[in-house]
């Protein structure tokens, strides 16, 4: 018996598929566009999947974030997930009045505020974990798991490459 494996398209059937795409709107040469166009779909089938947890993209990301680093101060926590301090300095406080997360300050640095999920924000995370895994699911499910796995990597890629020049930095750790 045998298998039959698809074909690689060239890379000039892609040049030819994306040029017919783009003649059907100018839109659709603008990366950015793109971009926050799928930001925004993203978002809908985030808030469809989650909404009875009442909780928001970037919400879920910083209790994801605390979830698998622990305890870190607001400004690492910042870094992680990619957004500004006064930004992560206003969310915060709202996850701590539902019970999600506690706040210190730290001993070794009075400046710092340490924040860690609380059990309640654990059992939250971990509830709304196959509900936020459809949402990504379903964005990227027109995709053949081949592309998926390509759109994924150029992605990542795009975001390593312009974290230096980026306005919000992001960083993994080592």
């Amino acid at each position: 018996m045998s298998t039959v494996t698809p074909e690689k398209p060239s890379h000039e059937s892609v040049r030819s598929e994306l040029r017919a795409l783009q003649a059907r709107s100018p839109l659709f040469s603008r990366p950015g566009f793109l971009i926050r166009r799928m930001h925004q779909i993203h978002g809908f089938l985030f808030a469809e999947e989650t909404g009875d947890y009442d909780i928001t993209p970037v919400q879920y990301s910083l209790l994801t974030t605390l979830d698998a680093f622990g305890e870190l101060d607001q400004n690492t926590l910042a870094i992680q997930v990619g957004l500004e301090r006064s930004s992560v300095a206003e969310v915060i406080p709202r996850l701590h009045a539902r019970g999600l997360v506690d706040r210190t300050q730290a001993s070794h640095d009075k400046r710092l505020r340490l924040v860690k999920l609380t059990l309640k924000g654990k059992r939250l995370v971990a509830k709304m974990s196959a509900a936020v895994q459809r949402a990504h699911d379903r964005t990227i499910d027109h995709l053949s798991p081949e592309e998926q796995d390509l759109f994924m990597l150029l992605m990542i890629k795009l975001v390593e490459a312009n974290n230096a020049e980026s306005l919000v930095p992001f960083k993994l750790p080592e």
